[in-house]
């Protein structure tokens, strides 16, 4: 069966794509359709109060939105219980949450791999300089996709925690979490995923994936920046300490002691980012409405066509199927600077693309390269968009 999406039927909620420009830096920041920025604006001018503080009508209504929140995100990645979703800022705060709570002590062992953004690296850098854990890197194959074998021989019977990206926002590779799962869970450590890319693009099924805790944001799909999702299971959320604490993260307290709240609003101090919050529930449902296989597919799809006009002029970072790098064209031109590359897309054909490390210094450095030129896609962008870059990068690599 021939796959058809239309792009054309979503491209009018969304006020930016009015202007006369190509918006391709998707893996940064989604942007936000009409029906998200009046939810939002819904709680700012029907029902702006505190939650979970006060008993009078405004307060209520902003409790039953958030816990409508939960709910919705619940559904959208397939979590067993709503109490097992902790709102966050980011991907960022609900890895540091996980890593500064978990309970780890000099000599223990946790593993990345060496494709992590900074958000899943300095963490643990930081905790093996102040605790003394140790942090192990599993090598990646020479294609850049996840090598099995090399991630099971870097275990110990110190290994307490995997903390691994599901897709890399430098190249766009899925890792095998399901099998990266199951390999931790056999050495009885808990695994902990970056979910910031996958979760825009493709329905996520935690539980089907085994994954102990799985964290993402908003900002990358279709929600307000500063809003984020720590999943974690149950038993697992009940097992961590409390990371910040204060308003909201107790049930009561002396001045001697305090007594925590349940789960998962221990985890969520202080005054909470509201409008957010209800902003993300409407991304999730506008994405659903979408249908995350149109999503992943359509993603690929303009890959595809990208992979097939430029890589005889350029460098692919990771595979050269266009599969196997989801939304995510990284790419440099020999003799051409990335950022100056970057600039011609913008000044010419006003195609907005990234250039840099990608928060991914770590593997640049090693492999010598001061970064790429990125072009992330989505939902709403067109073929007709893709040629166009297409077309502009190829004037650029004949100058």
């Amino acid at each position: 069966m021939i796959f058809s999406f239309k792009p054309e039927k979503y491209r009018k909620d969304f006020p930016l794509l009015n202007q006369n420009l190509i918006y391709f830096d998707n893996a940064c920041m989604s942007l936000k359709p009409q029906q998200v920025l009046d939810k939002m604006y819904e709680y700012y001018t029907r029902y702006t109060a505190c939650g979970g503080r006060s008993s009078h009508t405004l307060a209520k209504e902003v409790e039953a939105e958030v816990a409508k929140t939960r709910l919705t995100v619940k559904s959208f990645i397939h979590a067993k219980k709503e109490e097992e979703c902790v709102f966050t800022r980011n991907t960022t705060e609900g890895i540091n949450l996980v890593a500064n709570s978990f309970g780890l002590q000099k000599g223990d062992e946790v593993i990345i791999s060496d494709k992590e953004h900074n958000s899943n690296l300095i963490p643990w850098l930081k905790m093996q300089k102040e605790k003394g854990i140790k942090l192990h890197i599993t090598e990646s194959n020479l294609d850049n996709t996840f090598s099995l074998e090399a991630f099971e021989s870097t275990f110990t019977k110190n290994t307490k925690l995997v903390s691994v990206v599901h897709v890399s926002n430098m190249d766009g590779v899925a890792n095998p979490i399901k099998e990266i799962a199951k390999i931790t869970h056999e050495h009885n450590a808990a695994l902990l995923v970056d979910g910031a890319q996958s979760v825009p693009s493709t329905e996520v099924n935690v539980q089907k994936l085994d994954v102990d805790f799985f964290s993402f944001s908003g900002h990358k799909m279709l929600g307000p920046t500063g809003t984020g999702v720590l999943y974690g299971k149950k038993e697992r959320l009940e097992q961590l300490s409390q990371f910040i604490v204060g308003g909201e993260t107790v049930l009561d307290a002396t001045y001697d002691s305090y007594l925590p709240e349940k789960i998962p609003h221990r985890f969520e101090a202080g005054l909470q980012d509201y409008a957010g919050i209800i902003g993300l529930s409407e991304a999730c449902k506008y994405l659903e409405n979408v249908g995350m296989n149109n999503i992943e597919k359509h993603e690929i799809k303009l890959n595809k066509l990208v992979t097939e006009r430029l890589a005889k002029h350029v460098k692919i970072l990771g595979p050269q199927n266009a599969e196997k790098r989801n939304s995510i064209f990284s790419f440099t031109v020999p003799g051409k600077d990335i950022h100056h590359i970057s600039g011609i897309l913008n000044s010419s054909k006003n195609i907005m693309i990234r250039s840099g490390a990608h928060c991914v210094h770590s593997w640049f450095n090693k492999h010598n390269m001061k970064g790429s030129a990125r072009a992330s896609m989505y939902f709403y962008n067109t073929e007709e968009e893709a040629n166009i870059f297409c077309d502009a990068v190829e004037k650029i690599v004949k100058i």
